[in-house]
């Protein structure tokens, strides 16, 4: 892609999602996630409605009438999108690949971060940690991830979704608000990572799926080609059980994938690359919003 051409497509990323961070912003986001701590604002006059443990003895002292400690929440955040770039993500059964759905959702991330004054990072990664980008506040910044975004690419690449995480755990040094953006289709077992880092940090996996791979429709002769390791599998669609065995699979690779969130205390969000990103988010946000309250 050249240069100009980059330009012209970070822009219209950045008015396309401009309304949507509106939406998402508009207290859902920010109602989330907590700051990484409290620091001192004032000390004011004790009143019957705040709590004795919060009386700051020496100012009571030397002032002769109770005293408190005020604090405010530090919101700032360090945000990470964690990009799985491997060759799976370049299926899509419509207009739009789920990589190009997982860019979507991850400007999408970016520009709620900024808005928020939070920082923001980006890992791409396949089988290896192929790009990182620290964390940092602003609009330039947060510009630069959209151009990275659209200009990375990794042809033919495998997924270690263990090795990412595992690069993330040297990389980050305070706890951060992670998205991990995949498919969850690895051949590893990614599920000890998961629960380490989940841990230690706040995690959301997206799983972004075609909905193709959770039911093939009747056809003729479908041929079927494994992107990542180049393995042809041909059958009859018109066939009821194979139809029914495909499904079968397919679940339970999703169910087992859920499973693996669920027990490390990962947050899990599907979106579908075949319809808006706004309405899963949203409902993501608001469920974790109640959980808070």
């Amino acid at each position: 892609m050249q240069v100009k051409e980059l330009i012209t497509q970070v822009k219209k990323i950045e008015i396309k999602t401009r309304r949507t961070v509106d939406e998402l912003c508009a207290g859902a986001y920010r109602s989330v996630f907590k700051g990484r701590g409290i620091e001192f604002d004032e000390v004011r006059e004790y009143t019957e409605d705040d709590d004795v443990r919060d009386i700051d003895w020496n100012v009571t002292a030397r002032m002769g009438t109770p005293y408190i400690k005020k604090y405010i929440e530090e919101r700032e955040l360090n945000v990470i999108i964690a990009v799985d770039a491997s060759s799976s993500l370049l299926f899509g059964s419509k207009n739009k690949t789920k990589f190009e759905k997982a860019i979507e959702i991850s400007a999408l991330l970016t520009f709620s971060a900024i808005r928020n004054h939070d920082k923001v990072g980006l890992l791409f990664f396949t089988d290896k940690k192929e790009f990182y980008l620290p964390p940092k506040s602003g609009k330039p910044h947060g510009m630069r991830i959209i151009r990275e975004l659209l200009a990375q690419k990794y042809p033919n690449s495998k997924t270690n979704i263990s090795a990412a995480l595992s690069s993330l755990m040297n990389l980050l040094k305070k706890r951060s608000v992670i998205f991990l953006l995949t498919d969850l289709m690895d051949e590893n077992d990614f599920s000890k990572e998961i629960r380490i880092i989940a841990k230690k940090h706040d995690l959301i996996v997206v799983r972004i799926l075609d909905r193709l791979e959770k039911n093939i429709p009747k056809a003729c002769i479908i041929e079927l080609e494994d992107s990542e390791n180049g393995d042809f599998l041909s059958f009859d669609a018109r066939r009821k059980e194979l139809i029914e065995n495909f499904a079968k699979f397919s679940q339970e690779i999703h169910k087992r994938n859920e499973d693996i969130c669920k027990r490390a205390n990962a947050d899990l969000i599907d979106i579908d690359c075949t319809e808006d990103i706004l309405k899963p988010l949203m409902k993501f946000f608001r469920m974790r919003e109640k959980f808070r309250k």
